[in-house]
């Protein structure tokens, strides 16, 4: 019985840490990834074709290594959760499949635009600035459909599956999710674009007029989204307007801080201050929404232990791949910090 009960704690506590990795892992892609697709959309606003390539060129190093984020959220989910894997994915095939494609796309157009001929390569360009805006809307309107939740079978014995159709993840609340995280990258890629570029260069003075507008847009569509929510999910509500309601409220003036400091370092052109005071604020408002949601995945379908893999799987998964995470950190780290020196036009992809 002991054994039993040490065997079941472990299980606890080793899914939780998995829980934890994968929102870490998904993290890490929004703040890194998420820079460079909004610097992809702010792209399709640059009228000087070495302008456009030279924002290819300040990402050439590193984009490739940001999107494994990606991978390891999906090996994570697969290893550790794959009962919800295996539903989530079926009800949300059809955003993934477009957003998959938004990120072959712009994975394509960036690697073969110097080798386009001069007449291809403002189409390799616009290929890269709409696949961006399209992965990151398509994987917006997944987070959005994954809050709300699916319907899933019930027959016993059965491992239960997803049950509705292909496009019941469309919902006016997912389309909101889906132009939110549009807005979300685009302050992102302006403030990517001011730290990658030199000072004196023209496009520094485009991306200041950029990240100005669309910062009260983005504050306006956290406004929006933080309502929406506390509005048509009472999961959300009961938390945040809970008995603990002011530990929240703290939580909430900490997100304030971060987006006060974010707008003061890019007023003062401390450009790599304003990025990573917006991942601050990006990461306490992940880490405050996995915890709303805790103990679910997803909201009224999953639970972190119900879509868990069993013990043994669990253990192995944990001893096969949990040295990667402190490697990939460190390439991750180790290539940003290469890559780190500012870029002119001149340096445009292609030349």
């Amino acid at each position: 019985m002991e054994t039993m009960n040490a065997l079941n704690q472990t299980q606890h506590v080793l899914t939780i840490i998995w829980w934890l990795s994968l929102g870490l892992s998904i993290m890490l892609y929004i703040v890194l990834d998420g820079a460079d697709l909004g610097a992809g959309v702010f792209s399709l606003f640059v009228q000087d074709a070495d302008e456009r390539g030279a924002i290819m060129s300040a990402m050439a190093g590193t984009w490739d290594a940001n999107e494994t984020w990606l991978i390891v959220a999906g090996g994570v989910l697969f290893g550790t959760f794959p009962f919800v894997y295996g539903s989530l994915f079926a009800y949300l095939m059809v955003p993934l499949a477009l957003a998959l494609w938004g990120i072959i796309t712009r994975a394509v157009s960036l690697e073969f635009r110097h080798l386009a001929e001069p007449r291809y390569k403002r189409f390799s360009d616009y290929a890269f600035g709409v696949s961006s805006l399209t992965t990151a809307f398509f994987a917006g309107m997944a987070v959005g459909a994954t809050l709300k939740g699916f319907p899933l079978t019930h027959e016993a014995n059965r491992v239960p599956t997803y049950v509705g159709g292909a496009l019941r993840f469309v919902s006016p609340f997912s389309i909101w999710t889906g132009i939110a995280a549009v807005i979300a990258v685009a302050l992102a890629g302006g403030l990517f674009v001011r730290a990658r570029f030199e000072p004196q260069e023209d496009i520094r003075k485009h991306a200041a007029t950029w990240t100005n507008i669309v910062f009260f847009i983005a504050l306006a569509a956290a406004v929006i989204t933080t309502v929406w929510s506390v509005i048509i999910f009472p999961w959300a509500a009961n938390r945040w307007l809970g008995p603990h309601f002011y530990l929240w409220g703290l939580g909430f003036l900490v997100v304030v801080y971060a987006v006060i400091r974010m707008r003061m370092a890019s007023n003062r052109e401390h450009d790599i201050a304003a990025i990573l005071w917006l991942n601050a604020a990006l990461g306490l408002m992940g880490t405050g929404m996995m915890w709303t949601m805790y103990p679910w995945m997803v909201p009224n379908t999953w639970t972190i232990f119900a879509g868990a893999t069993p013990q043994v799987s669990i253990v192995t998964f944990t001893m096969a791949m949990a040295g990667f995470f402190p490697v990939m950190l460190a390439y991750n780290w180790y290539q940003i910090w290469v890559f780190r020196a500012r870029v002119t036009k001149l340096a445009a992809y292609g030349h």
